[in-house]
Parts: structure tokens; C-alpha cells; sequence
């Protein structure tokens, strides 16, 4: 049995199976992308960039969502995913009988990857939820699409290459769950999922293959329970 509001250090296929079933109100997660890097390495220049996402680029096995559905109290997920994977994922959900929206990421500099190629300035997050499964948030939080820079401030600070903005991610978990739920990340990187969890007062569980990424995650989070316990004790003066 999996302790709530811990990281872990371990593959999520076999972290998942560990979860008790219906436990889990909400999924945030940030699997490896499907791409192809060959267009990338072809275009000059930019072989720094390929070489930070090689790791990165045979995609997911799409059995962890047959893991996690169990888990599940109903579907809701918010999942993270190159161009090539939208349709595998809309065709999985529509099977399930779920409602689903196609949300974006516009990055206003992206990578100059020009070479008979439109610029790889936006991301997707196909988002997928049973039916019966409230939206909450409000006109602010509910937007279809984010748009801001490539996020290199955060990559330096947390040494991931593909670390989301950490306002993305706090709008997915107010719109899709409600304080005391339980989020689940089974990519948790740096931990942005977990951090954005924390703040908004949800409980949760990460997963995170990779010891270096995983140390990094588990830092980012005690820094953020010392910087919010250090607001309320301000507070409270």
C-alpha cells in the first residue's frame, strides 16, 4: 500500500498496480512524447535540442491508462502529448465513452526548427473525463489554450528538459478537482504536478523512473512546504 503525499522512485507500471483501486479523483501526467527526431537532427544548428529529447522520443505504452483506469473513482485525466499521439488517445477515450477536450500550448520562442517544417511552437494535453465527472474552476482557469515562453527559466533552475509551467498545471488541478482529492502523476519529472497539488491543497502521488529527477522533485517539494509553511507563519503574526 502507497502512502499519500510521497514521491517515488520506481516505474510507474509497477507503482500503479500498488495504488489502491477508486482511490485516485484526478490524473496529471507528462509521458514521453512521440516524435520524430530525424527532422529534428536534420535541421542545423538545433542538434543540442535532439539530443536533450532522445531520451524522450518512442512515446508511452498506452497500457498504463488500462492500469490506471481501475484506480480511478472516474476517469479525468489530463495528459501531456505530441502531435503524433493525439489520435491513438482521442480513439482510446472515445471508446471509453468519455467527453474530452484538446487543450494547447503556444510558446512564443520556440526552437528555430524551420526545415520543411512548421515551428514546433505548440503542445497538446488531450484531456478526457467520464461522464458525470464535474469541471469546476471559472472564466480564468478554463481557457482551451496557454500561451507563454518555452519555459527556460524553469529547465535551468530544475534541469528538465521538457518542464511545464507551473500555472498550467495549478488550472488543470482546479478545474478538475477539489481540495482534499488525490492527484496522481505517473511522470512526475520535477515534480511540477506534485508542487501544484500542494499548493492548492490537494493530497498526491508521483512516480518518477529517474533517480536524478526524482532527488530534484523531492528537494522542489520540501522547498515548497518550507516557503508556504513561512507564509503562514507571516501571516499569523
Amino acid at each position: 500500500m502507497l502512502q499519500t503525499n510521497e514521491i517515488y522512485n520506481m516505474d510507474c507500471m509497477e507503482g500503479v498496480r500498488l495504488l489502491d483501486d477508486k482511490s485516485i479523483d484526478l490524473v496529471v501526467m507528462d509521458p514521453p512524447y512521440l516524435l520524430d527526431l530525424q527532422k529534428i537532427k536534420n535541421t542545423t544548428s538545433i542538434n543540442n535540442y535532439a539530443n536533450e529529447l532522445l531520451d524522450l522520443k518512442d512515446g508511452f505504452d498506452l497500457k498504463i491508462l488500462d492500469l490506471l483506469i481501475p484506480k480511478m473513482k472516474k476517469i479525468n485525466m489530463y495528459i501531456y502529448c505530441s502531435k503524433r499521439q493525439i489520435k491513438q488517445l482521442l480513439e482510446y477515450f472515445m471508446n471509453k465513452g468519455c467527453n474530452y477536450e484538446l487543450l494547447t500550448w503556444h510558446k512564443q520562442n520556440p526552437s528555430p526548427l524551420t526545415n520543411n517544417n512548421y515551428l514546433p511552437d505548440t503542445e497538446y494535453i488531450v484531456f478526457a473525463r467520464e461522464k458525470g465527472v464535474k469541471l469546476y474552476g471559472n472564466y480564468y482557469t478554463k481557457r482551451k489554450y496557454y500561451i507563454s515562453g518555452v519555459n527556460q527559466v524553469d529547465k535551468k533552475k530544475y534541469k528538465h528538459p521538457t518542464i511545464k509551467p507551473l500555472a498550467f498545471i495549478e488550472n488543470h488541478i482546479v478545474n478538475s478537482s477539489k481540495e482534499g482529492d488525490l492527484v496522481l502523476d505517473c511522470y512526475c519529472g520535477s515534480g511540477t504536478t506534485l508542487v501544484a497539488a500542494l499548493k492548492n491543497n490537494r493530497n498526491y502521488i508521483g512516480f518518477e523512473i529517474n533517480k536524478e529527477y526524482y532527488e530534484i522533485a523531492k528537494k522542489r517539494i520540501e522547498d515548497t512546504k518550507a516557503e508556504m509553511e513561512g507564509i503562514v507563519e507571516e501571516d499569523s503574526k
